[in-house]
């Protein structure tokens, strides 16, 4: 998701979210900006060089020569939980990682079944770690353009899934006990994405939960760059997990109340 787009499309939900907590638009992702890399290095720290995944299709049984954040979890105590906008996130779902998931198929279900299906993993099982993909957005910038009226209908879906998701953490009374990151894996432009256009490269990262800063622009700490392994060292920081090996991202403790 491109930063302008969130600030500027019909995303309420999101842009409240943003006064909630620490953010930046600012962040890049990794030079290989594509979903399933992407969406890899979020989640293991490290560039695709290093954790190996360099498709972008659904491919079974194949699956990060790294730990995921998943697998870090599991081994500290944690539950997690996975739902996804496409099925070749399937790379994610590595065989005793994920206490429970869900892949839904992009050709018959969009944002809206992806967040029935978060809400309903919510209540149901409250997992420790939850990752919830919302990839319509993506799909229709693809086929119509980035910023068409059509992506932007698409926006006003998910912005509405992620309201969703939201809620139904305060109902089941998570709110006061939990950290969102609302982030992206790339931007776009025109029907592409190409990984050397900045309009690709930006996007949005935002932190908001107990203990965070509110409303605070992280684009205005000196020297501070966020990029999306970051999110996956962060996380790991507010967890207490213990990361042996060497990443490339860092935690951004800077939206701590008390750092």
């Amino acid at each position: 998701m491109r930063p302008d787009l969130l600030l500027h499309g019909p995303a309420p939900h999101m842009q409240a979210f943003m006064r909630r907590g620490s953010f930046t638009l600012l962040a890049r992702t990794v030079e290989e900006g594509y979903t399933v890399p992407s969406h890899v290095s979020m989640l293991t720290g490290v560039t695709p060089t290093r954790h190996g995944v360099t498709w972008d299709s659904h491919i079974e049984d194949s699956y990060p020569n790294v730990p995921t954040l998943f697998e870090l979890a599991r081994r500290a105590g944690y539950t997690t939980a996975i739902v996804t906008g496409k099925t070749k996130l399937i790379v994610l779902t590595k065989p005793g990682t994920l206490n429970w998931s869900y892949l839904a198929n992009e050709d018959r279900e969009d944002d809206s079944d992806v967040a029935r299906q978060a809400v309903a993993m919510i209540r149901d099982h409250r997992p420790d770690v939850l990752f919830i993909h919302l990839g319509n957005f993506d799909t229709v910038g693809h086929a119509s353009g980035w910023g068409s009226q059509e992506q932007m209908r698409a926006l006003k879906q998910a912005d509405d899934a992620f309201g969703a998701i939201d809620q139904a953490l305060s109902a089941a009374r998570l709110t006061a006990s939990t950290v969102m990151i609302l982030t992206a894996d790339h931007g776009g432009t025109g029907l592409l994405q190409p990984p050397e256009d900045p309009r690709s490269q930006f996007i949005p990262w935002i932190a908001a939960g107990p203990s965070i800063r509110r409303n605070f622009d992280l684009a205005t700490v000196p020297g501070l760059a966020v990029n999306t392994m970051a999110t996956f060292a962060t996380v790991c920081a507010l967890l207490g997990i213990n990361v042996e090996q060497p990443v490339d991202g860092k935690p951004v403790l800077q939206i701590l109340e008390r750092h």
